[in-house]
């Protein structure tokens, strides 16, 4: 008999009508020969809740231990109540925490990795015929203290318990029916992907789509779990994510990713010697500071010209922190510009196509668009652009590369 764990959000469960639908969901699933693992969420809206109240306290960033054991109790009401729901129908149903599966993490309070799973009591439990009814998003760390996995934490809940007991599939439901060639809300004509790899799903997910968390999907493809993407409330096949070998043909462009959370910085007139980058950079790494793109450039009098993107939440402390530090460099001028996004061309098609770069070059020049700086990798090309020219850079990458559902090859 096989096992499938399935992974229900806080949508999914937001309301007691919610959970008697996901409830029937379990069984539907239970009625096709499948032994089933039910990893939930909060109810949506009740971690914000609880963080609401820690501000209350704390006050503004909440942290701690004590956050921890305050977070972990919204997955404690949904998985008692989604049992509930199971047991009244009459189908045999356990909850369990985290701490009664010894899902074990690290110390990292509001933001631990796990690290292990004991898998006794869950085997106990299948050999009982039992539906498992689990708290994602807890833990316990080796002091046998509470531990939260951060924003999205249930996901990597779902993917490690389906991993440490090798699991059929691991089913994240959510609300929409899959992934896509890109937002619907910017492309209309964008379409459901029947299969994904693990590689171009994490790359999307970077990128700003925010179908899985990802943790989840690193997870997922290191120990090549297969993952599902599907809809709560629509029936229907989703989106399976796999990995590479496990594929035909591969399209050339799995999907276009945008970020809108960018924002961008320059520094020019700087010395052109060793260990600039790091003079620029290291004081916005020591501050927390993510940084993404970055490009270099030598001009003619032997000085450099520095830019790189940071998120947008950190644009005015990393220009806060760049003024001080082009002051002791001696730099020219420090500008920046948060009125910009990323998009990305993903697909690992793209290994063995050449010419896709040009081909992207070429689409966004001839809609005039201007590109302010690039990146590639092996299965990636991401470009800079202004902000107002986001969703006509989508609709034309989107074209161009023929993954509109009535000209794209099949995935």
């Amino acid at each position: 008999m096989a096992v499938i764990v399935q992974k229900y959000g806080g949508t999914s469960v937001g309301t007691v009508e919610r959970i008697e639908h996901v409830a029937d969901k379990v069984l539907a699933t239970r009625a096709q020969g499948n032994q089933v693992i039910v990893v939930v969420s909060a109810m949506s809206g009740e971690t914000n809740r609880l963080l609401g109240l820690a501000t209350e306290i704390m006050g503004p960033a909440p942290h701690g231990p004590e956050l921890d054991v305050l977070l972990s109790t919204g997955e404690q009401v949904t998985i008692a109540l989604l049992t509930m729901a199971l047991k009244k129908r009459g189908c045999k149903a356990v909850s369990r925490t985290g701490w009664q599966l010894e899902i074990k993490t690290d110390q990292a309070s509001n933001k631990a990795r796990i690290e292990s799973i004991n898998t006794d009591l869950i085997q106990d439990d299948l050999a009982t015929d039992a539906v498992i009814v689990v708290a994602g998003f807890q833990g316990i760390d080796q002091d046998g203290s509470i531990t939260t996995l951060g924003r999205g934490g249930s996901d990597t809940t779902a993917v490690a318990i389906a991993a440490a007991i090798a699991a059929q599939e691991c089913q994240i439901y959510t609300d929409v029916d899959g992934v896509y060639t890109t937002d619907p809300r910017v492309e209309p004509d964008a379409r459901r992907l029947e299969h994904i790899t693990f590689e171009e799903m994490l790359e999307m997910a970077s990128l700003g789509s925010k179908v899985l968390q990802i943790r989840a999907v690193e997870f997922a493809g290191k120990y090549k779990v297969p993952l599902r993407v599907l809809s709560t409330f629509e029936d229907g096949p989703g989106t399976l994510i796999t990995t590479e070998e496990n594929q035909m043909e591969q399209a050339k462009i799995a999907g276009i990713a945008f970020n809108r959370d960018e924002a961008q910085l320059t520094v020019k007139g700087v010395p052109d010697q060793p260990g600039i980058a790091a003079k620029i950079l290291g004081p916005i790494s020591r501050a927390n500071i993510e940084i993404d793109m970055i490009v270099q450039n030598v001009a003619w009098d032997n000085t450099a010209n520095f830019t790189f993107t940071v998120h947008r939440n950190d644009y005015q402390r990393a220009l806060d922190i760049l003024q001080t530090t082009s002051d002791k460099l001696g730099a020219n001028t420090v500008s920046g510009d948060d009125n910009i996004v990323k998009l990305s061309i993903v697909g690992v098609g793209m290994r063995s196509h050449a010419g896709i770069a040009s081909q992207m070059f070429e689409a966004l020049a001839d809609e005039g668009i201007n590109i302010r700086m690039i990146s590639t990798s092996e299965i990636k090309i991401s470009v800079v652009v202004d902000e107002k020219y986001l969703e006509l850079g989508v609709r034309c990458l989107h074209d161009v590369f023929g993954l509109s559902g009535n000209n794209a090859d099949n995935k």
